[in-house]
C-alpha cells in the first residue's frame, strides 16, 4: 500500500493549506513549524482513522512522526505488525449446538 502519497496529501491539505513550495518528504514536521502539538493530535486522529490503527501514547514521539518518510516507516512496521495478529483464513470457527469448535 501506499501511505506516503496519502499521508503527504493530508500534510500538505490540512496544515500547509495546499502550498507545497519546498516541502520534502524528510522534513521535520515541528522544526520546521508544520505541525504543532495540536496538529499532531490531529494526525494520530487521521492515520487511527484511515489505517485503522490504533497509536499508543507511547508511540506518539517524533521518531514515528515527525515526517512523511517517518509517518510511512512507522505505519509499515505498524500496519505488518497487526496482519501478523490477525488469524489466517485457514482458521474457521464453527459454533454447533453451542459450543464453539476450532477447526484448522
Amino acid at each position: 500500500m501506499n501511505y506516503k502519497n496519502t499521508v503527504r496529501d493530508y500534510i500538505i491539505t490540512d496544515f500547509m493549506f495546499g502550498d507545497a513550495e519546498g516541502f520534502h518528504d524528510d522534513v521535520s514536521f515541528i522544526e520546521s513549524g508544520i505541525v504543532d502539538s495540536t496538529g499532531i493530535l490531529e494526525l494520530v486522529m487521521f492515520l487511527e482513522a484511515t489505517y485503522r490503527i490504533r497509536v499508543a501514547p507511547e508511540e506518539m514521539i517524533p521518531e514515528n512522526l515527525d515526517s512523511v518518510n517517518k509517518i510511512v516507516q512507522f505505519l509499515a512496521r505498524k500496519l505488518d505488525r497487526s496482519e501478523k495478529d490477525v488469524p489466517s483464513s485457514a482458521t474457521v470457527l464453527r459454533f454447533s449446538e453451542g459450543a464453539g469448535e476450532m477447526l484448522a
